[in-house]
């Protein structure tokens, strides 16, 4: 039976992990109102051109001008978030995390057009929710070794935003007469809970986290240029930031230095193809 690395050590303090999380919720509040309103706007967007047939979503194009917005938007998030710590090194690292599969029963290909860019953002940040669920549930039977009180709180904290990006997408989706999405219905999904399930440190799971919170602020970024309508770009702009921030707090946790990007890069982020509904 493998046993949990009970050596793995924090590469910041507990002060300031705490602190860095005590920006990110500040910045998240902060960006709800605007990501709620946005997200009622694309509901009558999306309802107002149901007659109208919506151009095919296949994969990331030039962002252009909103490719700069956004990038502007994480390097400012990344700054803040440099400017807090006193300590890191640079680098980067990525495997792949996940959660709970399943979805609400919707019939494959239900989700056209722009509204299959937002269940592509449901399932992830579902996926991102699942994941830091089962990190919780691993800390507490003792899985991952001694888990710092700060590192918990992150997660929990992070999950609850997570929840709360699903939550307004799905309004999205329900306000256009389709079905709430309530689970993970990707086709990464089995990779995914093969390698939460093979965690045995904190390092593991935030190694995994730092994929999916990539994987998450790059999509909105895809997002910025493959919707259509004004709130669908409002929207996501108004997210990417704060999944950008869940990834540079999770670099320092690694002992590495999230030094900005002068643009939000888009090779990471999900192919719409990745959704089996």
């Amino acid at each position: 039976m493998t046993t949990a690395r009970d050596n793995w050590d924090l590469p910041i303090s507990e002060d300031q992990l705490a602190r860095l999380t005590r920006d990110m919720e500040a910045a998240h509040r902060e960006s709800l109102p605007a990501m709620r309103a946005g997200a009622a706007d694309l509901a009558d967007d999306v309802r107002g051109a149901s007659g109208r047939r919506a151009e095919p979503v296949d994969g990331p194009r030039d962002p252009g001008r909103r490719r700069f917005l956004v990038g502007a938007g994480g390097l400012a998030a990344a700054t803040a978030l440099a400017a807090c710590s006193g300590s890191g090194k640079h680098g980067s690292s990525a495997t792949k995390g996940g959660a709970p599969s399943g979805s609400a029963g919707a019939a494959k290909g239900r989700y056209t057009g722009d509204l299959k860019v937002v269940a592509l953002a449901v399932a992830l940040e579902n996926q991102a929710v699942g994941a830091y669920q089962a990190a919780l549930k691993a800390a507490k039977a003792g899985t991952l070794g001694t888990v710092p009180p700060a590192v918990a709180t992150f997660v929990t904290t992070a999950m609850e935003q997570h929840a709360d990006h699903a939550k307004a997408w799905n309004s999205v989706l329900t306000g256009a007469g389709k079905p709430a999405i309530t689970g993970v219905p990707l086709s990464n999904q089995p990779a995914t809970l093969a390698a939460l399930g093979k965690a045995r440190s904190v390092g593991d799971v935030a190694n995994l986290a730092l994929q999916l919170e990539d994987q998450a602020a790059q999509t909105y970024l895809f997002a910025t240029y493959s919707v259509s309508a004004e709130a669908g770009i409002a929207t996501a702009a108004t997210i990417a930031p704060v999944e950008a921030m869940h990834a540079a707090i999770l670099n320092f946790v690694l002992g590495k230095y999230p030094v900005p990007d002068d643009f939000l890069p888009s090779d990471k982020a999900a192919d719409p193809a990745l959704l089996t509904i």
